[in-house]
């Protein structure tokens, strides 16, 4: 599966000044040109969902080190920079209200792509899975406030998107890339990454968690009042103190992960998803009004009563920190920005012209500037 990474940032208030999103727009917009020029779109897609290049390019564009930010301003000059760029790659989506209108944004790209209404429900699907996935199918606390979609001219995508945990005011940045999809729930992850690992985290896509998602599926295509009855069983006072023995595992070798049962079940959404009786767990995940607290209750009953147990480890991995926009380690320095876009620009004009020398003296700057990522 194509999601290659998550990252994990503190939030920081305020937002990017004009003076600094105007430069990173016109600086993002020079590297975008450099790379799909060389390399095509479909690198470039590749770079965008490799979490530890998208966090040196925020830092490139002059923004914060490691806040929640680097994510939102980030796509945001993006989404501006390729707006007028006619290279082959379109994003939609953003942060907060503008995430909603994702899906209507892709249809209406058909036309500027050429593509068929099939391809386009393809893109709407997977950018709700992807979305669906680090919402529902992985519990870490963290609720999706912010959701890009990356189309090339090549019907090729990834998903940039980002989750915020009020508790521990640390937001978090999971990336998808299309390239060999196989499925939506079978540890899409590539490379995550973070500063901490939280504890007990219901991770239903990793492998562990297979029987768990085989049982889930079979209890939801079982009539909801048997589930129901199942549910009342272990929910009752008695039973819950039997548990006991359970969780500590002085009293007994068997040991639960997690007893945090969500409190309450839609049991209409239950009868509604029985109706429809879902071959596997990514179309039981993929129907609407399936959320957290269904997937959790499902992965519960299946540990509880049959002994499927789901993986409750953190996926998470430690990142890095660079440089940023609040003086750390430097302040950001306006006219070299302004000089680094101009000398890009005019360093494609001239390779577009035949003069590619120009590029192969900036590919070896690299080895005279120590630190810099290439």
């Amino acid at each position: 599966m194509g999601r290659t990474g998550v990252a994990h940032l503190p939030l920081h208030g305020g937002k990017a000044p004009r003076w600094l999103f105007t430069r990173m727009v016109k600086l993002s917009r020079a590297i975008t040109d450099v790379i799909v020029y060389e390399y095509g779109t479909d690198e470039f897609l590749r770079r965008l969902s490799d979490p530890f290049w998208f966090q040196a390019l925020s830092c490139v564009l002059g923004y914060d080190w490691h806040s929640s930010g680097t994510t939102t301003v980030t796509c945001g000059a993006l989404k501006e920079a390729l707006k007028t760029l006619e290279c082959g790659i379109t994003v939609f989506g953003g942060k907060g209200n503008a995430s909603r209108h994702t899906l209507v944004e892709i249809e209406k790209c058909a036309d500027q792509y050429n593509l068929s209404s099939s391809v386009v429900d393809r893109f709407q699907y997977c950018s709700r899975m992807a979305a669906k996935v680090d919402n529902t199918a992985i519990q870490d606390g963290h609720t999706l406030y912010h959701h890009v979609f990356i189309v090339s001219e090549n019907k090729k995508w990834a998903v940039i998107q980002q989750g915020m945990n009020h508790e521990t005011s640390y937001a978090r940045r999971y990336h998808w890339l299309s390239e060999d999809v196989d499925g939506f729930v079978c540890e899409p992850h590539n490379a995550i990454v973070g500063d901490d690992h939280l504890d007990r985290v219901l991770d239903m896509t990793a492998k562990h968690s297979r029987m768990t998602q085989k049982v889930s599926v079979d209890l939801v295509n079982d009539h909801p009042s048997h589930v129901q009855h199942d549910w009342a069983n272990l929910t009752r006072s008695a039973h819950q103190q039997t548990l006991d023995s359970w969780v500590h595992p002085s009293h007994t070798k068997q040991q639960l992960s997690s007893l945090d049962m969500p409190r309450h079940i839609n049991w209409q959404r239950m009868k509604e998803m029985y109706d429809v009786h879902p071959t596997n767990y990514e179309e039981l995940l993929s129907l609407r009004g399936v959320g957290p607290s269904t997937i959790r209750a499902l992965a519960l009953i299946s540990e509880l009563l049959y002994g499927t147990a789901p993986s409750w480890k953190d996926p998470v991995r430690f990142s890095f920190t660079v440089g940023g926009k609040d003086g750390v380690p430097y302040a950001v320095d306006r006219r070299a920005m302004d000089e680094s876009t101009q000398m890009i620009q005019h360093s494609l004009r001239q390779a577009k012209i035949g003069e590619k020398e120009r590029l192969q003296v900036l590919r070896r700057l690299k080895d005279f500037l120590p630190g810099t990522v290439s």
